[in-house]
């Protein structure tokens, strides 16, 4: 497969001062444990396998996690919930991801984003979505085989929306409500299946437990037809 997560336009993407500002602001401030590490401090690129049938679409790098080490879920709370529970449903190699070098391999899945800069807050404005829409148009452009997009939290849920009606399908949004476990089929693009977002709030709280987001994998690799047993990753 010769598809680059990383191209230089999205290395180098200057399109929202804000988000620009934000993120370098963030990697030369750095937070006190992490002072002796060097901060990405770029927009994070899409991970996962080439050959994913299923996409996992969350909401936006972490201000100490991704924008920290460059993955999508990586050095923070809501990786430490999110990659235990994809290596016991046989979606990744390990259940841990630290660091880009750290030998993780996923499996039938790739990660993504709504916005792909860290964001003031933790919460991207409509501008900044609309222009991530073309990264997220290039995710989806490498993705031949993708059957389901898992979208984590109501703005991953819009953003898909906002993608399919954006190629041309006839989606009223409203007829969509996000909620956890909902699940829309769509006439010549993956389906979408809803998820609470695996942030720190929403584990630590209760209102997304591992049995219910493994209840939510087993659903989404039924839809893609994903039956390999952990051993086989």
């Amino acid at each position: 497969m010769t598809f680059d997560p990383l191209p230089k336009e999205l290395k180098n993407c200057q399109h929202c001062p804000r988000l620009v500002k934000h993120r370098q602001a963030i990697a030369q401030k750095k937070r006190r444990a992490y002072q002796q590490e060097s901060y990405w401090g770029k927009p994070v690129p899409g991970f996962g396998d080439p050959r994913a049938k299923i996409l996992l679409l969350g909401l936006a790098p972490g201000a100490h996690g991704s924008n920290r080490t460059g993955r999508m879920f990586t050095g923070d709370a809501s990786g430490d919930f999110l990659y235990p529970a994809l290596h016991r449903a046989g979606l990744a190699s390990q259940a841990h991801s630290s660091h880009q070098g750290d030998g993780l391999k996923l499996h039938e899945i790739w990660i993504s984003a709504a916005a792909r800069c860290v964001p003031p807050g933790n919460k991207p404005t409509r501008q900044e979505l609309v222009n991530c829409q073309s990264w997220l148009r290039y995710d989806f452009s490498g993705l031949p085989e993708l059957k389901l997009v898992l979208a984590l939290g109501s703005i991953a849920h819009n953003s898909y929306l906002e993608l399919l009606k954006n190629q041309g399908h006839k989606i009223i949004k409203n007829r969509y409500k996000f909620a956890h476990g909902a699940l829309f089929h769509f006439a010549s693009a993956p389906a979408l299946l809803d998820a609470y977002h695996v942030s720190f709030q929403n584990t630590n709280t209760g209102r997304l437990t591992t049995e219910m987001f493994a209840a939510v994998l087993a659903q989404a690799k039924q839809i893609a037809a994903i039956a390999y047993p952990l051993s086989s990753v």
